[in-house]
């Protein structure tokens, strides 16, 4: 191949003379061409990265999208079963626990304070929610179960409970009257509205108390801190029950003695803050003081329950 030279003309002269390339100016050249060719396969390669994806990277992406169509299904099955779990947990507060007077499981026990996944990348968010909803899952079903446990020992032991459980009227029902129910009433003798924790059933003096449920006595006479019932009897029957009877004329039994359902306790008095003859009877349930018409229901007919219920609901003056 014929070599090429450069020419340049001379003003001067108004000549073309030679040009004679340097060891410089040739390196010059070759830094500038590689440098070009270095910079345009930067550029090739940025955008081989970018937008073409590799066979490695196109099978990780395939596998990644994989994995995301598993957790939504996973999600779709954990939502089936915390619907299906809340149902149970449903019926296990307002049906089985309730036939055996056991407060429902706490919201804290069947939700208890989840793992922590914030050392996920936001690009786990999704794995994050999921297994944060597995944990929620995973712990009410272990609530429940513990519930669940519960309730079988408590069925186990079924008719032993139904005989403390209190389920009677504390005086016969054609001896008395009920005048003053649970809930705000206004006092006779404090003169104001304050909380009545009780009923209050009119007889006549020496009128026979009765136990409403199996138990062994706690109290029996004037009670520390229960001074405003005057002589009482106070009966722990189990399974998280007492029961209390104040304003007593006497006791007819004795702390520590065990009594039965039905069995004579005392006599109607008027003893402590009370005003006229009266028993003024209560239930506690797990430390808590409930309404005890509820547990009249062994004593009553239908109507007649229904009458004592329209009766407690009347707010007016108790009497003590």
């Amino acid at each position: 191949m014929k070599k090429k030279y450069t020419y340049r003309l001379n003003p001067h002269t108004l000549s073309y003379e030679k040009v004679e390339a340097t060891w410089g100016d040739r390196l010059k050249k070759v830094s500038t061409t590689a440098l070009l060719g270095i910079v345009l396969g930067v550029i090739f390669s940025v955008a081989a990265v970018h937008f073409f994806d590799s066979p490695k990277e196109r099978l990780l992406k395939e596998e990644i999208a994989e994995y995301r169509q598993q957790l939504a299904v996973l999600n779709k099955n954990v939502e089936r079963c915390n619907k299906v779990l809340a149902d149970i947990e449903e019926r296990d507060s307002a049906v089985y626990r309730t036939i055996f007077g056991a407060s429902p499981v706490s919201e804290a026990q069947r939700r208890p304070t989840p793992k922590d996944y914030s050392g996920l990348s936001s690009s786990g968010q999704l794995i994050k929610t999921t297994s944060l909803r597995v944990d929620t899952l995973e712990s009410r079903l272990y609530a429940q179960s513990l519930s669940l446990d519960e309730i079988y020992k408590m069925a186990g032991s079924k008719q032993q409970r139904m005989a403390t459980m209190p389920a009677i009227m504390p005086i016969k029902k054609n001896q008395c009257r009920l005048v003053s129910g649970f809930g705000m009433r206004y006092h006779p003798i404090l003169h104001y509205r304050r909380m009545h924790t009780g009923v209050d059933l009119t007889a006549q003096s020496g009128t026979p108390v009765y136990a409403t449920g199996d138990g062994r006595v706690e109290v029996a006479g004037r009670g520390q801190g229960l001074g405003g019932y005057g002589v009482c009897i106070v009966i722990n029957h189990g399974y998280g029950f007492k029961t209390l009877y104040a304003h007593l004329s006497d006791v007819k039994v004795k702390q520590g003695e065990r009594v039965k359902r039905g069995e004579v306790i005392g006599n109607v008095g008027r003893t402590g803050l009370a005003q006229g003859y009266h028993l003024h009877y209560e239930v506690i349930q797990n430390g808590n003081k409930v309404n005890p018409v509820y547990f009249f229901f062994n004593d009553l007919t239908p109507a007649e329950y229904d009458e004592v219920i329209d009766a407690s609901n009347l707010e007016n003056q108790c009497l003590s």
